[in-house]
């Protein structure tokens, strides 16, 4: 059942499409415009867009800092990783979270305009973001950062993205982070679990939708036994070293089950993991935010984050 809240919103909400990517991105940064007319807490912060270095050769990386205007001393640093099933997205579309993340946390917030697939598939994304996270460790003093207090923080396909980026920062021996934060997770290219067979026709993202989005990340290797756990981090034999993290599932999601297996993993890693799974709720229905659930969501989710990072 969908919680009652989130019922009356259903009819308003657009069908999304993701197999014409360019049609699909002007479509949802429509819906996002119009779903986000004001954005309190803008005058707070310094906002600025800059190039980093890309991976190996790779082009540059655009990423947007949100910098807390009044802070005392080095203050956390989070990169923030947008969803769209690997194909939609953009800085833009998730300003609102972005600032909401810097003036709930005090922290000096990383958003990654991430290459897109199908134009970009696997690794280019995983690339852009670990090379912004490397920008943030490499720039602590330059922007005030606590280099101790190193986290990541992404929804749906953002949520893949910011596994994956703490398993190969891990294996790499790159930054050291403190948390990782993994809302609605995309990790698991199989599409073989219970709620992703189950919910083949629910709102905003369903299996279909789940299957154009591996497609277009991974092409026809998607599903295959030729996958790397670093694009779909389920995959992972090793989960151990992780950074503490917290993963939140919404009950009518067909990412479900991948979400809660994936905090199971961790924790039998030895990793310590909050798992929270929302009940009525349905794959990203947090942007209802009148909705007492979604209300609780971003709430306890500021909440963990904010212990985490050490924000008093």
């Amino acid at each position: 059942m969908i919680d009652p809240e989130l019922t009356a919103i259903l009819e308003l909400l657009p069908p999304l499409q993701i197999a014409d990517a360019v049609a699909a991105r002007a479509g949802f940064d429509e819906m996002m415009a119009a779903l986000r007319t004001d954005i309190p807490g803008l005058e707070k912060l310094e906002i600025e867009d800059r190039l980093v270095p890309g991976w190996e050769g790779d082009p540059d990386v655009g990423v947007r800092l949100y910098v807390p205007k009044e802070r005392a001393g080095p203050v956390p640093g989070v990169v923030m990783i947008h969803g769209g099933g690997f194909v939609i997205g953009s800085v833009d579309s998730e300003q609102a979270g972005a600032v909401a993340l810097a003036n709930g946390t005090g922290a000096i917030v990383v958003s990654v305009e991430y290459r897109l697939a199908p134009e970009h598939p696997f690794p280019a994304g995983l690339h852009d973001c670990y090379s912004a996270l490397a920008f943030l460790a490499a720039h602590t003093n330059e922007l005030g950062v606590d280099s101790a207090r190193l986290a990541l923080v992404g929804t749906s396909a953002g949520g893949g993205l910011a596994a994956a980026t703490a398993l190969l920062a891990r294996d790499l021996g790159g930054p050291a982070l403190c948390f990782q934060m993994l809302h609605i997770p995309e990790l698991d290219d199989r599409l073989e679990t219970p709620s992703m067979r189950a919910f083949v026709d629910s709102p905003i993202w369903n299996r279909p939708l789940a299957e154009q989005s591996w497609k277009a990340y991974l092409g026809e290797e998607a599903g295959s036994g030729e996958v790397s756990p670093y694009a779909a981090p389920s995959r992972a034999a090793d989960l151990s070293g992780l950074p503490a993290a917290y993963i939140s599932t919404a009950e009518n999601d067909p990412l479900r089950d991948e979400g809660i297996l994936y905090a199971l993993g961790l924790l039998r890693a030895g990793v310590s993991v909050e798992l929270h799974q929302f009940p009525g709720t349905f794959h990203g229905s947090t942007l209802v935010t009148t909705a007492a659930i979604s209300q609780r969501a971003q709430q306890e989710a500021a909440i963990v984050l904010r212990r985490a990072l050490g924000v008093g």
